[in-house]
Order: structure tokens, then sequence, then C-alpha cells
């Protein structure tokens, strides 16, 4: 992977940097390198051994065609996940998590669908026949459906993964896709269940800078997977074409030997 992960820079964006030890959950000591000043210190050679693997599992999925959804809504990770899965066109939650995203998608899409049938209103002029109060409601619901589904607008069906940061704060989000056996990757700090995941990387998922590590890492994987995807298809499209161009000549002969043959 051109991706190379080094330790050094883990190191430098203080990804090893875990909870206070009084708040640490036992199942995340076996990556935990040691304790210091009431800290734990997150084993970086295993971050980035669990980066590695994480990333050759998302970018099968993005070459698969299927969409990635991230989830942060703590502050100072929204607009670094904003910013990252929207260059790589995946979906994101930023605002607060939708309860039954996942479970109850079909009643997600329904609002996802309001929001395009109020973009109609406002293109066809049906929009400005309505009162004054009127159009003030249609913006007011445009505008909180835009906050909290507009990044997953163009999300038709449910994701192939999740990527979280910080399973304690999405634990419904967590849930959900337990629930559907959605594969979870995540960022897991030493105070988290990394049983609930099934790609842990475990990092500090409170730091923006660490955070902004590791989703570089992440999304230059998707990327690598989508541009992959666009390369098969691209060779799939030529391939068809000149197996069109070889057939032409083959059945204009074709059409002249039944000529003759009349």
């Amino acid at each position: 992977m051109a991706n190379n992960i080094e330790v050094k820079d883990l190191l430098e964006a203080g990804v090893h940097f875990g909870h206070l030890t009084r708040k640490w959950n036992p199942n995340m000591a076996p990556y935990i390198y040691m304790e210091r000043n009431g800290i734990h210190v997150i084993n970086l050679y295993k971050t980035a051994a669990k980066i590695e693997e994480a990333n050759e599992a998302l970018k099968k999925i993005a070459a698969s065609g299927r969409k990635i959804l991230f989830v942060a809504t703590k502050k100072q990770a929204k607009d670094i996940v904003a910013d990252k899965a929207g260059a790589v066109n995946m979906p994101y939650i930023t605002e607060r998590w939708p309860g039954g995203m996942l479970t109850n998608f079909v009643t997600i899409r329904k609002a996802v669908k309001k929001m395009a049938a109020i973009d109609r209103m406002k293109k066809d002029g049906t929009f400005d026949t309505l009162s004054k109060k009127e159009k003030l409601q249609i913006d007011r619901l445009r505008a909180k459906l835009e906050k909290n589904l507009g990044s997953i607008s163009d999300m038709t069906r449910l994701p192939g993964a999740l990527f979280i940061v910080d399973t304690m704060r999405e634990h419904i989000a967590v849930k959900e896709a337990q629930k559907l056996n959605i594969p979870i990757f995540a960022m897991v700090d030493t105070n988290s269940d990394p049983r609930e995941v099934d790609y842990v990387i475990p990092s500090n998922d409170d730091a923006s800078k660490s955070i902004e590590k590791v989703l570089s890492h992440v999304t230059a994987a998707v990327a690598e997977g989508l541009s992959e995807r666009k390369s098969d298809k691209d060779a799939e499209k030529a391939a068809k074409e000149s197996e069109g161009k070889a057939e032409a000549p083959a059945k204009e002969a074709e059409a002249a030997t039944s000529e003759d043959n009349e």
C-alpha cells in the first residue's frame, strides 16, 4: 500500500495518549504499552499494524462500490470527519446520530426524499405560491433535515461498513450496526471496549491531531479502492468497445455472404 504508516508520525500526532489509568477498560490491555503519570500509553506498533489491517478491508469495500458511513459527533472530530469523508465522497454523520438510522433506514430515506421534494418545489415554482408563514416553516424544516441528514442524502442503501470515532459516545450507532451485522471500524481509546468493534484501531480519540492522522491514512485507503474500481470499470468498457469493433467486420462479412447465397 502506497500510504505507509510510520510509528514516528503517529507519535508526533499524539496517537499514543490514552485515558487516565483509573478510567481504563481492561479489554484494552493487549494494546497498552505502559503507564506514565497515571495515564495509559498505547502501543503504536500495534496501532500501525491495525491501521494497515483496517485499510486493506476498507479498500476492498470501497472497490466493491459500497459506501462507508463515517460517524463522529464530538466537537474535535466533526470538521475533520466531514472534510476527510467528503473528500472521498463517503457519507458521514457529524451532528446527532438519528436513532434508527440503520435499523429503520426506510424512515430515514423518507426524510431524505422530503428534502428532495422541497428542492423540487423551489425549482418548479410551487414554493413561490405559498404564504410567507408556510415558506418559513418549509425553510426551517429543510435546514433541519440538511443539518442532520444532508451528508447522507446520496446513501440509497445501507452502508457496507461504519467508521466510528469514539465508540462510547457513538454507542447507539455501534448497537445498530451490530444488530444488522454491518462491520464496524473504529478509533478505540483505552476507556472503550474493543470487543464491540470488528476492526480496532487503538488510538487517542480525543485530540484533533490524532483523529486527523488516523483518518488521513484511512481515507487514503478508501481513495485507493475507489480508483481501483474506476480502473476496472474503464478496462471493462474498453474491452466491450473493442469487442464491438471486432464484431462489426464479422457481421458485415456474414451479411455479404448471405446476400451472395441469395
